[in-house]
């Protein structure tokens, strides 16, 4: 390594929800949010709820403008996706000091949720829905 790279600490955590997931590089920054290789106003089509979402685990420890998030995610939807993000930089944080764990826990962002598509059942059109039923 190089002088230059062994002070880069770079901290990784994985997230998941639905189709998604999302590899998440937490890097000391400015707060720049940056989504498979473009900025993530642009990737999360400028949703204030998604950048919210992305960023609520820093905010809930005082760090928003400290780290850069560098993510790559695969899968999904938008939904979906900042969930995924949201989960992992919950878990980066948890790798870069693990007394972040508590207030992380206890606001629900190391919960990974495990709803996602149900299947399709045969005889039936999708997975509940069924033709109308007649009596006679």
């Amino acid at each position: 390594m190089s002088e230059g790279q062994a002070d880069r600490v770079v901290y990784w955590g994985t997230g998941r929800r639905k189709a998604s997931v999302a590899r998440v590089r937490l890097v000391p920054g400015d707060g720049k949010l940056v989504v498979n290789g473009k900025p993530g106003e642009t990737h999360l089509q400028n949703n204030a709820a998604y950048m919210s979402a992305t960023k609520a685990p820093l905010e809930t420890l005082g760090l928003e403008s400290d780290y850069d998030i560098l993510v790559n995610v695969r899968g999904g939807g938008l939904t979906g996706q900042a969930d995924a993000i949201k989960l992992g930089v919950a878990r980066a944080l948890c790798e870069l000091d693990p007394s972040n764990r508590g207030p992380l826990k206890i606001e629900g962002y190391l919960t990974r949720d495990p709803r996602c598509k149900e299947r399709k059942k045969y005889g039936l059109k999708k997975a509940r829905k069924a033709s109308q039923f007649s009596k006679r």
